[in-house]
């Protein structure tokens, strides 16, 4: 592994925080406030999004996106990061890689849309009794036919308002393990619109304003066989293959957020003085800024290592499992002592810092808990020992 970056990376890198730097952030306090995206906003950046090349940049070449390796775009996830997340994910979108897996028929109707910005997707997976226990899904799908039949309701669906479609996760058997019956899963392409599929408004969430999550409901829907993602009862195959590495690109993301509340602490740190000098002289706050710099450190190469090792084919899910833990985790912790030193200011909304808190608490509970990744990184390492 080189730590050097490239100059192409270099390149990607300035070249995103420009934009948002320049695009993104005159439009914070807007999102913060209302708590609402205009569609004609969005169209707005997404426009300029794609003329700055940086639109659906994670998918490959050949299907019209940037082609770029897993650590380039994970440095560009990282400066999309420091933003409000509603702006940068629905004005940058990043369309799934799932997608990818469908055949040609499925890319020309879902994946093409969504990488020339026509319409977003979602996936729903998460139900109100099976969060971190996906195979305890309720939500099931029979099959009559040539059709299938779908039942149940996800929760906690990001951007399902705006999305054309979903790839629902449903339950559509059983299988005897030596641990009991497990369920299987297929996963379906489900058109917005298509009767008995419904989305409602979801909850008001304290991380994150102005990117929604919904409840979908779905009341005998009939979806036709050549919906089908992948194979019959072969979902969490397909999800295992294609989404790997969305925990790196949360713990990108964290990472942007977590520089960016750092940045705002060293300046302040540096300009402002009591008791005649500059507080960053004081040990109580130098060992803080000590300490927040290795911490993040530590987590950009935990985050680099492991997607470098993606595109050498060695990464394990305990790399990955590291990575988001870590990143996560250290953007509570930067982001709590940034405002710790800002003093009172620190939670006046003049500042990003108050939302970067706020935003942190959610990156430690989706894309699988702290807990679920302790629970990997230990079961790998116990594996080989036969425990």
């Amino acid at each position: 592994m080189h730590f050097a970056l490239t100059d192409e990376q270099r390149m990607i890198v300035d070249t995103t925080r420009a934009f948002v730097e320049t695009e993104l952030y005159p439009h914070e306090a807007l999102v913060e406030r209302h708590g609402h995206l205009p569609m004609e906003l969005i169209r707005e950046l997404q426009a300029k999004a794609m003329a700055a090349g940086l639109y659906a940049a994670n998918m490959p070449e050949d299907v019209g996106g940037a082609g770029l390796d897993t650590l380039s775009w994970l440095l560009y996830e990282r400066e999309l990061g420091r933003a409000n997340y509603a702006l940068h994910w629905t004005c940058v979108a990043r369309p799934s890689n799932i997608l990818l897996a469908g055949n040609e028929a499925q890319r020309q109707k879902y994946l093409y849309p969504c990488l020339r910005g026509e319409t977003w997707d979602c996936l729903a997976m998460t139900e109100p009794g099976a969060g971190s226990d996906l195979r305890g899904m309720q939500a099931s799908a029979r099959q009559d036919g040539s059709d299938w039949i779908l039942n149940g309701t996800k929760h906690f669906i990001s951007h399902a308002d705006i999305a054309g479609f979903t790839i629902a996760f449903m339950a559509t058997g059983e299988e005897d393990t030596p641990r009991g019956k497990k369920k299987k899963i297929t996963a379906f392409f489900v058109d917005k619109g298509t009767p008995g599929f419904n989305v409602r408004n979801g909850y008001r969430n304290v991380s994150h304003r102005g990117y929604s999550n919904a409840i979908l409901e779905f009341d005998d829907c009939r979806i036709p066989a050549e919906n089908i993602l992948g194979e019959v009862h072969k979902g969490f195959e397909v999800a295992n293959d294609w989404l790997g590495a969305t925990r790196l690109q949360v713990a990108a993301t964290c990472l942007g957020r977590a520089n960016r509340a750092m940045g705002h602490a060293l300046s302040y740190a540096a300009e402002r003085r009591q008791f005649g000098q500059q507080i960053g002289k004081f040990q109580g706050i130098s060992f803080k800024l000590a300490d927040m710099a290795m911490e993040l450190k530590a987590a950009e190469l935990l985050t680099w290592e492991a997607g470098w090792k993606f595109d050498q084919g060695s990464v394990t899910d305990a790399d990955m499992a590291m990575a988001k833990l870590k990143a996560t985790e250290v953007l509570a912790m930067v982001a709590d002592e940034a405002i710790q030193i800002h003093g009172g200011m620190g939670l006046m909304d003049e500042l990003p810092l108050e939302r970067i808190w706020r935003d942190a608490r959610v990156e430690r509970i989706w894309e699988g808990t702290s807990e679920i990744q302790r629970h990997i990184i230990s079961r790998e390492l116990l594996r080989p020992l036969g425990a």
